[in-house]
């Protein structure tokens, strides 16, 4: 009965990827994937991230692409005014909406207004800028030049890496299958939900099962355990995703109603806030530890919901690393002398000197993980070569079987599959059960791509990739003029497009774009080409590091929202050029965004603190050999120990599935829970609280909670513009 069984589900699954292939086919080929109306309102939404992503990437360095949010304005917006439609609002243009709000959206971060810039203008030491002052200081003009520059080279890489991961390797990029799912069930696609379910099913028995038990055997050894546990984690996940669908289309306007509660309590809070500052920072512990010691709570709306978006792992982690941070080493560190200066300032407070603590997690915890990554692909190719290798050796045939190897008959794109028998050995296909038939055809068969015409064309890639290099490396020139070596601006653009595939793929298997940790390799490396003593060390490193933070950011974000066009059958080339003009327009908007911001308000100040832009620095001049205050030398280098072996746990742990994962700690959250104040901290924390109650003891779908969450960061993003202008007009506080 087994082969019977398995014969059946074989044609079930090739009919359901021709039913697949169909639908996504006749998408792509609708006029409606490059609307202009669909790129103007995404243009507007990314405009309103594009603001808050600059309010909050200054305030803690939090950036987010609001990708799920974005489709959700769209189609509010549209549904709207429907009425007035000459042709109905389809989900490849929600698709094109969202890839363009996003691209918009995350400029700040990726042009570096909330990091790099900010470090350079008004961070560096008068040694440290060869005649410039106390910074780099750069006008609008050279901020636009620097941002168009920089903002292309990382889209462009991401097209090749489209067929590898998400047509042959069929990588999840959870967000991104979570946003093609939502969008699906709000334009009442029942077809999409399959299409989507069976594409995760092909995942987990194709990508999930060569990777992750690989992995396995790799470093756990108890498969049956194992998997035990990813198929109770996975059927819960698609029992999730099931109900998100059916939520989502019956209850859209639900939907729209609690963003837009949200949005406004959120505004009100934020209008308030500037006419009584002091709700800021509310004293809840006492105004001892308040003022000595900077233990308050904002209770911003925005933080809250940041928090739930979190979760709580990670906000509890957070808090961890406030508590170890401020309420232990910043006292230790003021009683011991090691930091004698006023708490909260930077150079000689204790502020300043636990920053350099985080700063060694957040080192030790991406060499630890990005290592990894690259460890793990690497045993895996030994796995499978290394027994042939070795008997090729035997017998002696290695130098045929080597060129056999890198000259092979068939060449291109087209999906291979190393599991399919000799076609010239039928005894061998008699040999294989139904049971085994079924696993073929699921992980084996090409994932249903677009038509060939509206994919991007190699000849198109490879122009734009030159020329997207060349804008790059004379913006950066144009901007920097003397200040970096142009063999170091090349040097860095070519470390960026290797470490953004590692980007790419942790994202894709993640959900989480490690540019944080790319950045701070690149600059660990620089540190080691620059010439020793060079007077430009530390500018040469904060440039490098931000071209490679923006190259992976940007190829991560381009093949997460093309993994959402392709569930939906979105043209890929329609999505690449809307998000080409989303990024020139996000570079010129940040750019302004930016000196608004910082012309009005004083950087660093109470409302921008810039600490993303102290982490920075502070790397820069640790891995430029520069000094270290007192005795912080040896508790970085124990902190980094420490959570080295912590980051081998959890990487451990998520490849075996432990349930004891959550509760070691993350080395970035806890770095960043310790380079930003008590107060964000607490108030994520609340709003992780609030997402563990709502998901793990309510047991409720996490979408109203994400809305919800989503609503609250906007309504203070946006609202952030009305303080700007009272301040700009220098309207009095109560």
């Amino acid at each position: 009965m087994a082969p019977d069984r398995g014969s059946t589900d074989n044609h079930d699954d090739m009919e359901g990827h021709s039913d697949a292939a169909s639908v996504l086919s006749s998408r792509a080929q609708q006029p409606q994937n490059f609307t202009l109306r669909s790129l103007l309102l995404g243009l507007a939404i990314g405009t309103v991230i594009c603001f808050s992503n600059t309010y909050f990437g200054l305030q803690t360095g939090w950036v987010s692409s609001m990708a799920m949010p974005s489709a959700l304005l769209g189609f509010a917006w549209f549904k709207a005014v429907s009425r007035t439609l000459s042709y109905p609002f389809t989900p490849v243009e929600n698709v094109l909406v969202q890839s363009v709000a996003g691209s918009v959206g995350t400029m700040p971060l990726g042009c570096g207004f909330v990091g790099v810039i900010p470090a350079l203008e008004y961070l560096l030491k008068p040694d440290e800028t060869q005649g410039e002052g106390t910074g780099v200081h750069l006008s609008l003009t050279k901020l636009i030049v620097w941002a168009v520059g920089i903002c292309f080279f990382g889209v462009v890489f991401a097209v090749p890496l489209r067929r590898q991961v998400i047509i042959r390797e069929k990588l999840k990029f959870p967000s991104g299958t979570a946003t093609a799912l939502m969008i699906g069930v709000l334009h009442g696609g029942e077809k999409d939900a399959k299409i989507i379910d069976m594409d995760n099913e092909s995942e987990h028995e194709g990508s999930n099962r060569q990777v992750e038990e690989e992995e396995q055997r790799l470093i756990a050894g108890a498969p049956t355990q194992r998997r035990r546990q990813q198929q109770n984690v996975q059927a819960q996940t698609y029992g999730d995703e099931e109900d998100l669908g059916k939520d989502d289309q019956a209850n859209w306007k639900g939907r729209i109603k609690l963003l837009t509660v949200s949005f406004g309590i959120s505004a009100i809070y934020t209008l308030m806030s500037y006419f009584v500052p002091q709700i800021r920072d509310i004293p809840f512990l006492g105004m001892y530890l308040a003022k000595d010691w900077l233990w308050t709570l904002n209770p911003s709306p925005a933080y809250i919901g940041q928090g739930i978006i979190m979760g709580p792992a990670t906000t509890l982690h957070m808090l961890l690393g406030a508590i170890i941070g401020w309420g232990a080493l910043s006292p230790l560190s003021k009683a011991r002398g090691w930091a004698p200066g006023a708490v909260d300032d930077w150079e000689k407070g204790s502020k300043g000197w636990i920053v350099w603590v985080s700063l060694a997690i957040m080192l030790a915890d991406s060499i630890v993980s990005l290592g990894w990554l690259v460890l793990r692909p690497t045993i895996q190719l030994a796995r499978v070569f290394g027994p042939r290798a070795k008997d090729s050796i035997a017998r002696g045939t290695w130098k045929e079987d080597l060129r056999n190897f890198t000259h092979p008959h068939m060449r291109g794109y087209s999906p291979v599959n190393l599991n399919e028998p000799d076609h010239d050995s039928p005894e061998t296909d008699g040999l294989i059960s139904g049971s085994t038939q079924t696993r073929k055809t699921v992980q084996d068969t090409p994932e249903p791509d677009a038509p060939p015409e509206h994919l991007i064309s190699n000849k198109v890639t490879l122009i734009g990739l030159v020329l997207s290099l060349a804008a790059c490396a004379g913006a950066v020139h144009y901007a920097f003029a003397n200040l970096i070596p142009f063999a170091l601006t090349l040097l860095a653009l070519v470390l960026a497009l290797l470490l953004s595939i590692m980007g790419v793929r942790a994202l894709g298997e993640t959900d989480l774009n490690p540019v944080s940790g790319i950045s701070k390799l690149t600059q660990l490396f620089f540190a080691l080409v620059t010439p020793s003593g060079s007077p430009n060390a530390v500018i040469v490193n904060l440039i490098a590091g931000a071209i490679s933070e923006s190259g992976a950011l940007q190829a991560g974000d381009l093949l997460q929202d093309l993994k959402t066009g392709h569930l939906l059958g979105a043209s890929p080339k329609a999505q690449f050029w809307g998000q080409i003009i989303g990024s020139a327009f996000g570079a010129v908007i940040s750019a302004c965004i930016y000196k608004l911001y910082t012309r009005v308000y004083e950087v660093p100040g109470g409302m921008f603190q810039v600490p993303t832009a102290y982490v920075w620095v502070f790397t820069a001049r640790l891995v430029t050999g520069q000094g270290l205050p007192p005795m912080v030398g040896e508790w970085a280098a124990g902190a980094a120990a420490v959570f080295a072996v912590f980051t081998a746990l959890r990487i451990y742990g998520n490849s075996t599935g432990a349930k004891w994962t959550p509760f070691v700690p993350g080395g970035i959250a806890v770095a960043v829970g310790m380079y930003n104040t008590p107060s964000f901290t607490l108030a994520r924390t609340i709003g992780g609280l609030i997402n563990w109650y709502w998901r793990s003891w309510r047991k409720e779908s996490e979408t109203p909670i994400i809305i919800l969450a989503s609503g609250l960061i906007l309504g203070e993003g946006l609202f952030s513009i009305v303080n700007l202008g009272l301040a700009s007009l220098q309207v009095p506080h109560l």
